[in-house]
């Protein structure tokens, strides 16, 4: 276990294992108000401000489509967050839960996902609301949101 002063009661850190490159690619930039993570709320809102999704090349041409769809769903890595946390204390009470109980930026992995409305697109930009993260967080992949969808129907007996 691992201390730290920023730590807060009963909250646990554990060393990282050396990073293995997954390929992840960052696609742009989230363009949102808030400068530091004390500024940004706990969590997005549909009434929170416009934010700007921006693509970088060569990834313009796949936001072709995107203005079909009212909602979708933004993934983002979350570049300011602690990694080495398993045990955590958010509202710092002393109540403890497991990393994986929570949706807390704190996380192995800190991929942060918005489901956002959209609002316009502007040339390689997206507006949209609901955002939660820091002005210039990089962004990883946008896709329509999943519940826009029917699910798929069980396969029939029989039937490969």
């Amino acid at each position: 276990m691992l201390m730290d002063p920023d730590m807060r009661r009963g909250e646990m850190a554990v060393a990282v294992p050396p990073a293995i490159d997954a390929g992840l690619v960052f696609i742009g930039r989230v363009r949102t108000p808030w400068a530091t993570r004390r500024e940004c709320p706990r969590r997005g809102r549909e009434d929170g401000p416009v934010c700007r999704l921006e693509f970088f090349e060569p990834w313009h041409e796949a936001l072709l489509g995107t203005e079909a769809f009212t909602q979708l769903e933004v993934l983002y890595w979350l570049h300011e967050s602690r990694r080495d946390l398993v045990l955590q204390s958010p509202a710092n009470d002393g109540r403890v839960h497991g990393t994986f109980a929570l949706r807390s930026p704190v996380r192995p992995n800190p991929i942060g996902t918005s489901i956002v409305t959209l609002l316009a697109r502007e040339g390689p930009a997206l507006l949209v609301r609901g955002l939660d993260c820091v002005d210039g967080t990089p962004l990883l992949d946008v896709k329509p949101a999943r519940f826009l969808f029917a699910p798929l129907a069980p396969p029939k007996p029989g039937v490969a």
